[in-house]
């Protein structure tokens, strides 16, 4: 399911000039095919997240893969622009249902620290190198089969997982309804963060003027304002506050934040500069990324927990975050006349070796604080974190490469030089970002004592990471 829904944050995009075509979509109102889907999916995490606590992980999992599953159906048959636009809405609310809750299942089904290390793994591999395949399966259905397949293509998939699921999975019991979820509260938290996430989308849109869109946002920022007031009133909270009292998982959500915006926003311009500056098609586009998530996974599937167990997830976490970030300003210094093999390639491997080190470690370290009653709601905290992170670096990364593209232009830069110089700095944005990331690691987060730590285990590295145990966490 989760690899379901970070495919299709990418896939969507290769083949949004082909659907602009079939569906006579304005170039104002295509930008919707991705928004709709981020508003909902963002906004209601956090809810999803605490009626996960309430009723059971497994349902809400349960119900959000059939959400996703029966909303791809209708995009895949839609035939007017207003039928994609509502599918990919109902797609975002099933996408929350089940990525709020399933850090938590994960935690659950692998309580032992070095399974649950390589289960975090598995998840870093789907969230860091997914985005990357979805670019290359994008192009090859979208060219092979047309763009209506990139939505059909979920329906068996998401029919297996319900298989699996009904078979495989035992969720704990929730806390009841009783227990409650606070009804204003859920409504002021949706209304910020879609409002925030629609103001964000629409910063490189140039269909809003700077004063709406402050506007906007000064909303969204006192519909957060006062949700987190209510929070502190409330009896029963949708979310308690006092989760962030922990440093662990406050410190690790901040670096999480930081971690995904650089890297959604990275993909995305070097989507741009091996199409515009290089001149590559959708398809050479996305077989040029193939490095990336191949580096990640044998990371993330093979060493990461490995060397979590014998290091610890901060060490793994400050050492990822360094390569990552090394990568980023690497690729900022390729030339307008760029060689893939020479300017891109390493660059992506060395990304992909830092990004295979930092997501499973920074996850597990911010799930690592909770308490077992509060395992949905620090799955969807960490979640939001990851799409508030990923909206945010693509919107901040566009606006600077854009921006400064521009004003090289109106100074008379030729065209293509521009691009690439625009793309390099947003790329040193990117890293920014990611040392950041390394500053909050390394004053924030606490070396723990080898028992506690999440990526430890009693075993010795070789047992912990045996092809045995990896069998049973990818069942």
């Amino acid at each position: 399911m989760q690899l379901m829904i970070v495919l299709d944050g990418t896939i969507v995009t290769v083949a949004l000039p082909t659907i602009q075509n079939d569906l006579d979509f304005s170039q104002s109102g295509l930008s919707w095919v991705v928004n709709s889907y981020l508003i909902a999916f963002a906004g209601l995490l956090l809810l999803s997240g605490r009626l996960g606590d309430l009723i059971g992980t497994k349902k809400v999992f349960l119900a959000g893969l059939v959400t996703f599953t029966a909303a791809s159906f209708l995009c895949g048959v839609a035939t007017t622009s207003e039928l994609l636009i509502a599918g990919r809405f109902l797609q975002g609310v099933g996408a929350a249902l089940a990525s709020a809750v399933v850090l938590g299942m994960i935690v659950g089904l692998y309580p032992e620290p070095g399974e649950q290390a390589k289960a975090m793994g598995i998840y870093g591999f789907v969230s860091a190198g997914g985005a990357s395949v979805g670019l290359i399966a994008g192009g090859v259905i979208t060219e092979t089969l047309g763009w209506h397949w990139v939505f059909l293509i979920n329906l068996p998939i998401g029919a297996v997982a319900l298989v699996a699921g009904l078979r495989l999975l035992t969720g704990r019991p929730g806390l009841g309804l009783r227990a409650g979820a606070d009804a204003i509260g859920a409504v002021l938290v949706t209304a910020g963060l879609s409002l925030g996430v629609f103001t964000i989308s629409q910063v490189a849109e140039d269909k809003y003027s700077n004063g709406e869109l402050g506007l906007y946002g000064a909303v969204s920022v006192l519909l957060l304002g006062a949700f987190v007031l209510r929070q502190a009133k409330a009896a029963k909270p949708l979310l308690a506050l006092r989760i962030f009292r922990n440093r662990e998982i406050s410190g690790a959500n901040i670096a999480v934040v930081l971690l995904f915006a650089a890297g959604f926003g990275f993909q995305f311009l070097n989507a741009l500069y091996l199409q515009r500056v290089l001149g590559f098609d959708s398809m050479q586009t996305g077989l040029a990324f193939l490095p990336a998530p191949i580096v990640i996974g044998t990371m993330s599937l093979f060493f990461t927990a490995k060397l979590t167990a014998r290091y610890g997830t901060r060490r793994v976490l400050l050492t990822g975050l360094l390569f990552l970030g090394v990568g980023l300003l690497l690729l900022s210094r390729a030339p307008v006349d760029g060689n893939y093999a020479t300017d891109v390639l390493p660059t992506l491997v060395i990304q992909g070796f830092g990004m295979g080190l930092t997501v499973p470690a920074v996850i597990m370290r911010a799930m690592s604080g909770a308490a077992p009653a509060d395992a949905g709601l620090a799955s969807g905290l960490n979640t939001t974190a990851q799409q508030a992170g990923a909206a945010v670096g693509l919107a901040v990364l566009a606006t600077v490469a854009t921006s400064y593209s521009n004003s090289l232009v109106s100074k008379g830069t030729e065209q293509v030089e521009a691009l690439r110089d625009g793309y390099g700095l947003g790329f040193q944005f990117s890293a920014g970002f990611v040392f950041l990331a390394w500053l909050v690691t390394f004053f924030v987060l606490r070396d723990k004592p080898a028992a506690q730590e999440p990526g430890t285990s009693e075993q010795p590295a070789d047992q912990a990471a045996s092809p045995s145990a990896a069998a049973v966490t990818v069942h």
